[in-house]
């Protein structure tokens, strides 16, 4: 029998296309990626193709970690093995419909390289599928936009950023009809590139907007998710506009979030759902909650993976503080939203939108495994208002370091993402940290270098 081709490598050989733009996820959830000839994605695409390991050796200004063992100049950073999902095929609209595909890092053996994001998401989705369970999932991000470029940016040595609008205008028609052109880019390039957007709208802030992703399987909602971070980037340097994914850049207002929604699947009927069991919620469900409510901190450094992530942090500014759950409570760091048999779902909080989605989401359904494994029970009511019912409730650690120190700790999260893996992001963590420690802010200087 001959060798099936898969349709994606049949139509660009059909095509007559140049060549092909690909990418890979690095541990920030930074796309890396290159333009290959056609020749040589022919051969990429049956084999592999070479990549420097270096995108799991630096930071997200290319500095070189100094404390990593799976790659690092001690090893000379040579060429790990870039395998091309061929599923992920789609064309660039705002590219010149170039065609784009996916990738992920494998041993020379051909299993999982440990510390590749999309591969840690993997491992957990294939834990779900020897339980049964197909997992579904929808992200949702708050952005800022400014008026900037990156040569603007650079001329203002990182201070005042001028924003795409003016003054808080949630739900805003007016704002969304002032730069109606890159609003209908978004939505219309989006779906193109197979990555449809739910609702698009303003949020309270000066140029903030959010969008909601289409629900669909979670590995695909991944690629969806980094793929529109990148291209909301690309898309808005059109129109002299850049959007940031940062969680916090001002204390005067609100973070950016980025929502992770979830439920279970049989392939058929949504597991989440049962309309015979008080809230509407089956066991199934409340065990899921439960794992997440219980594994919030040995996970945080995936919610929260930067510096910047804390200082979204603050009580009474919409981001969760607290290992809390409730109904339809959008103060809780887990939102149940128990309705119809198609709707009913979890929707994670706490994370910000500065969260690379592959590992974001390994965290929440690494989290909800565990509860369904261990049979875990809701123990504690559901809060209502802003944390009423959760007083006694620790809220979360204020710096990464903390609950990085927490993460790499912790045996829940070494059985789920794997040893090499959480030494490796923990380290990656520690170096971030340790920049931060090092820097001198304008903050310490408006404030010491006068009167001190």
């Amino acid at each position: 029998m001959p060798h099936q081709v898969h349709p994606a490598l049949a139509a660009i050989r059909a095509s007559g296309a140049a060549k092909v733009k690909v990418a890979c996820s690095d541990i920030d959830g930074i796309l890396r990626g290159k333009y290959l000839h056609k020749d040589k994605f022919d051969g990429a695409a049956d084999g592999g193709f070479g990549f420097c390991d270096v995108v799991f050796g630096w930071d997200c200004n290319d500095h070189t970690y100094d404390n990593a063992q799976v790659t690092g100049w001690q090893h000379g950073f040579p060429d790990a093995l870039a395998r091309l999902d061929l599923d992920t095929h789609r064309q660039v609209p705002w590219d010149g419909n170039v065609d784009f595909f996916l990738g992920e890092f494998v041993n020379p053996d051909g299993t999982p390289y440990p510390v590749c994001p999309r591969q840690t998401l993997k491992r957990v989705l294939q834990r779900a599928r020897k339980l049964g369970f197909e997992v579904m999932a929808g992200l949702e991000f708050e952005w800022f936009n400014f008026r900037e470029t990156p040569q603007s940016w650079a001329a203002k040595q990182g201070v005042g950023p001028q924003t795409l609008t003016p003054g808080m205008f949630g739900y805003s028609l007016l704002r969304v009809n002032q730069h109606r052109e890159f609003f209908h880019a978004l939505l219309d390039e989006m779906l193109a590139f197979r990555v449809p957007i739910e609702g698009l709208h303003t949020e309270t802030g000066p140029g903030v907007y959010e969008a909601a992703i289409a629900f669909s399987e979670a590995l695909e909602q991944a690629d969806r998710a980094i793929l529109f971070k990148t291209g909301a980037k690309e898309i808005g340097a059109r129109f002299g506009i850049m959007p940031s994914f940062m969680a916090k850049w001002s204390a005067q207002y609100p973070g950016c979030s980025g929502h992770v929604h979830q439920s279970l699947s049989d392939g058929k009927t949504n597991l989440f759902h049962d309309a015979k069991r008080e809230r509407g919620m089956s066991a199934l469900f409340e065990s899921y909650v439960a794992g997440q409510v219980a594994c919030l901190l040995q996970f945080a450094p995936l919610f929260w993976p930067t510096i910047n992530s804390y200082k979204r942090l603050v009580d009474g500014f919409w981001a969760p503080v607290k290992p809390t759950w409730g109904i339809d409570n959008r103060t809780a760091s887990f939102r149940v939203l128990a309705g119809s048999p198609k709707s009913t779902r979890l929707e994670t909080r706490c994370p910000g939108a500065d969260i690379n989605p592959y590992l974001a989401l390994a965290a929440v359904v690494a989290a909800g495994l565990y509860g369904v494994e261990r049979n875990l029970k809701l123990t504690a009511a559901p809060i209502t208002g802003t944390n009423q019912g959760a007083e006694q409730v620790p809220r979360a650690p204020r710096t990464l370091i903390e609950t990085t120190r927490i993460f790499q700790q912790s045996d829940i999260a070494r059985d789920f993402l794997g040893d090499t893996f959480v030494d490796h992001f923990a380290a990656t963590r520690d170096w971030e940290w340790r920049q931060w420690l090092d820097g001198v802010t304008d903050w310490e200087l408006k404030r010491y270098l006068e009167v001190i």
